[in-house]
């Protein structure tokens, strides 16, 4: 029996182990070093920001999508779904009921609607940041040219979320059609780096086809990217998808990921999904207490949130915003935190001190 809490000191000290070690680690680790592991990521992640959660307040403001992934149930091919866009207004409202609940970062999500034109999103981007200059503006709307993720970031956009969703290209395009190709995902991570965006990258634990070497190609992807941000959650079927009948990833799997990846790079913002919310009632809480640090509640219009459904049973489809975030701010301080008014930018000079 391979010494699993020594692998687990070797991480911490090294933010790294090599393949073999991280199989062993995967395949080996019992419930005394699940809990050990646990206990480290927690202590790191305390550390780095004491009891502190992010929030991010989510607008998903479109459910059009020019894409047709195997897993997503937004996907072009889903003739079941009610499709929506938010007026400029309906966004901007949300914003204001966000920003009053203490939100001071927003998080612009959709599908890749071919409907909006870079100046679109541009005067978009524009009005959120004029309206609220002191909060962060995050976007996750997929794969764009260089220019125009250069156009959002001069408009005033400070992050963007892109999921790479596997490192692996045989994995890769067992998830995707063909048009879909890892490289272009890849370099899209690289483009919005180098211009300047706090990036946020990640993947689905227990997609169909995904082995475990699969996910330890995932951790040196996101080790030597090494993004401000970082997104696992479990895999969740739909069931208007060509993945209905998979089984579901596995919380503990995730668990035991979100306390790796806080060990290996101890100063990304990461987020306790609403995926784990929505496989377990405290898959949340289970998430921060494995090292994450972020929390996502919903700012969407209650009449769409149950249109964006990215796979079934997704929680908070029907609160309000305020419930969503007085709700979520019960659950953090029952288990030692609490939600905090801030903007909560990735800060480099904690992860160097943290590294030294």
């Amino acid at each position: 029996m391979a010494d699993i809490k020594r692998l687990i000191d070797q991480l911490e000290e090294q933010r790294i182990l090599s393949k073999e070690e991280f199989l062993t680690l995967l395949t080996e680790i019992d419930d005394e070093n699940r809990s050990y592991l646990r206990g480290r990521a927690k202590e790191v992640a305390e550390k780095q920001f004491g009891n502190r959660i992010y929030t991010r307040g989510l607008i998903e403001f479109t459910n059009y999508c020019k894409n047709d992934c195997y897993y997503c149930g937004i996907r072009r091919s889903n003739r079941e779904v009610t499709r929506y866009r938010l007026t400029n207004e309906q966004i901007l409202s949300c914003c204001k009921e966000g920003y009053e609940l203490g939100f001071r970062t927003f998080v612009l999500q959709g599908g890749e609607d071919g409907s909006y034109s870079d100046a679109d999103m541009v005067e978009i981007i524009t009005m959120i940041k004029e309206n609220y200059p002191d909060c962060a503006l995050t976007l996750s709307i997929g794969e764009k040219s260089y220019d125009s993720y250069r156009k959002f970031y001069q408009a005033g956009a400070d992050r963007y979320l892109l999921r790479h969703e596997t490192a692996n290209e045989e994995h890769y395009n067992k998830l995707h059609p063909e048009n879909l190709r890892l490289a272009n995902r890849k370099q899209c991570l690289l483009d919005l780096k180098k211009i300047g965006y706090q990036v946020g990258a990640g993947f689905m634990v227990g997609s169909p086809y995904q082995t475990n070497e699969n996910i330890i190609e995932d951790l040196f992807f996101l080790k030597e990217l090494s993004p401000e941000m970082i997104g696992i959650g479990p895999f969740l079927p739909h069931h208007q998808t060509p993945f209905a009948k998979e089984e579901k990833g596995s919380m503990e799997l995730t668990l035991i990921l979100i306390s790796i990846l806080r060990l290996m790079l101890p100063a990304a913002l990461i987020p306790a999904t609403t995926a784990l919310g929505t496989i377990h009632p405290n898959g949340r809480e289970e998430g921060i207490l494995s090292g994450a640090n972020v929390v996502m509640p919903n700012l969407s219009p209650t009449s769409v949130r149950k249109n964006y459904e990215l796979y079934d049973n997704k929680i908070c489809t029907g609160d309000e915003a305020a419930e969503c975030r007085f709700c979520l701010d019960r659950r953090m301080r029952k288990i030692g935190y609490e939600l905090t008014v801030d903007r909560g930018d990735y800060n480099e000079k904690e992860n160097e001190l943290c590294t030294m």
